[in-house]
């Protein structure tokens, strides 16, 4: 293929794609913003002290609740759908707006886990916390939720020893 035909092949390709960024932007997955509280809420099920409560809401609920306050950039694709995958996965692991849905043992088990994730520097996520500075915990912070979580989870179900 000489030089000019390569050309061609490349500015078609580029034009296609160009195309094809515009029109799924008229594609969004629906949005996860749910701001009544359900009578399944953690808060509804376990004595939640305002501090902690104001520390996952900030750091936890846009992934892991049926709130999610969503960035400017939600309304570009593939973005969009990258976050609703991202908070669909979330809320796979914990939901704390069904949380009431979950049986005993199972809620006991999902606030150890969530308790294990914050030890381990695993929640919140590394790029959720470059991009929401207002959730970073400094270390008082998350043993306070820490040790709620755990607190919490053994009033649930108690550890067998």
């Amino acid at each position: 293929m000489d030089k000019k035909k390569i050309k061609v092949v490349i500015n078609r390709f580029l034009i296609v794609a160009f195309l094809g960024l515009v029109v799924i932007q008229a594609f969004h997955p629906a949005k996860n913003n749910d701001t009544s509280e359900t009578p399944n809420d953690i808060t509804k099920v376990c004595q939640v002290p305002d501090t902690v409560l104001g520390l996952l809401k900030t750091a936890c609920y846009d992934c892991h609740s049926n709130n999610t306050a969503y960035p400017w950039y939600n309304r570009i694709q593939p973005v969009a759908w990258w976050l609703d995958d991202h908070v669909q996965e979330g809320k796979h692991h914990v939901n704390f707006s069904e949380f009431g849905k979950y049986t005993p043992e199972r809620q006991a088990k999902k606030l150890r886990k969530c308790a294990h994730e914050m030890e381990e520097g695993d929640m919140p996520l590394n790029f959720y916390v470059w991009i929401h500075k207002n959730a970073i915990m400094n270390d008082a912070d998350k043993k306070i939720v820490m040790d709620w979580l755990n607190g919490q989870a053994d009033k649930i179900s108690p550890k067998k020893s």
